[in-house]
């Protein structure tokens, strides 16, 4: 009784926790923060200079002393202690205070993650205040925030396209049927445009510099004739230098990890059963995540498949989205939590 009524007066705060950026949502808020997963360190101190977007804007321009860092790495957590530290500001922030009353949180991680990196996100999510602490996976929360229903006896396909991975999968019955992890994402694109320039320009460009080609001109498609101008430091004389890349260009720098989300795509396919197999070619696949916004992979993804292929409304928050719809109906939904069904307590 006690724990239903800490339950009806918790807040109910969900949290994306992608590489490249962190996106909570707070029950009958909705998104409340959506910030670059960055932490600048004071390396001497190692005391916490900025956070998100603060410290994003520090990448590439600090003194030797300062170290920006991102605390997830394809999708979980690669430093443990900044990640909580990184959480802890960001819930701060929002207003998120565990006095009294602890919220519950449900945080989402890719498809097949191991037991010791689930943990360290619930044990994450413990430390930075939580009173029960959830996960879900992404799939299954990109669909519900893409508004599917996924708990009838249907197939529904999902490719949610993140920062640091891209998740594959086919659900019915509240439960994934099909799925795959690959660890290929926005920040893998970014990097594939440093070294096209660099291979193919003599010029060396930063991390941020690669985004904003991908942002503007980027394309899965060698049709666009879009152009955008990048500066650099130019390899030969060490002097900088500008140069006009193509969107044609940004096709033949994706072009290998376009293929592996298609390769990936035709696999979780070809594991699918008959009879979802036709719910899917009937309503086609559900592309999510930020990686969906770039130009065309909608149709490339169509084409490589055979099956249509469509953008959700909301691809950058549909799966924050999604995991608070899930916490909200915790009740109704314990069957698709991959962990934690019954919560991990503090």
């Amino acid at each position: 009784m006690l724990d239903k009524i800490l339950n009806k007066f918790s807040k109910k705060i969900a949290i994306d926790l992608g590489t490249a950026t962190v996106i909570i949502y707070e029950e009958n808020k909705g998104i409340v923060l959506q910030e670059p997963s960055f932490v600048a360190l004071d390396s001497d101190t190692h005391e916490v200079i900025a956070v998100g977007e603060e410290a994003r804007r520090m990448l590439g321009r600090t003194p030797k002393n300062i170290k920006v860092v991102r605390p997830l790495k394809d999708g979980v957590i690669a430093n443990f202690e900044i990640a909580e530290l990184m959480l802890k500001s960001f819930l701060k922030k929002v207003g998120v205070k565990s006095r009294f009353i602890k919220p519950l949180i449900m945080v989402c991680i890719p498809v097949g993650v191991t037991g010791v990196e689930s943990r360290a996100v619930l044990e994450a999510a413990v430390q930075v205040g939580a009173r029960k602490a959830f996960l879900i996976e992404e799939p299954i929360a990109a669909a519900i925030g893409a508004g599917l229903q996924i708990e009838k006896a249907e197939g529904n396909m999902v490719i949610d396209i993140g920062g640091g991975t891209t998740e594959i999968a086919v659900l019915s019955l509240g439960g994934i049927v099909a799925g795959e992890s690959i660890r290929v994402g926005g920040d893998k694109f970014d990097e594939s445009l440093v070294r096209f320039v660099r291979e193919h320009y003599n010029l060396v460009i930063g991390e941020s510099s690669a985004e904003n080609i991908k942002i503007n001109i980027g394309c899965a498609n060698n049709e666009s004739q879009a152009v955008y101008e990048v500066r650099g430091r130019d390899l030969m004389t060490g002097l900088p230098r500008h140069v006009e890349i193509t969107a044609a260009e940004t096709h033949k720098a994706f072009k290998e990890l376009l293929d592996n989300i298609a390769q990936a795509a035709r696999r979780v396919l070809e594991r699918t059963p008959p009879e979802l197999s036709s719910d899917i070619m009937e309503k086609g696949i559900i592309l999510t995540g930020g990686g969906s916004l770039l130009k065309d992979i909608d149709r490339f993804i169509s084409e490589q498949t055979e099956v249509g292929a469509y953008v959700t409304d909301a691809p950058l928050t549909c799966v924050a989205e999604g995991t608070g719809h899930a916490l909200s109906e915790l009740n109704k939904i314990s069957n698709v939590l991959s962990t934690g069904e019954h919560g991990y307590s503090s």
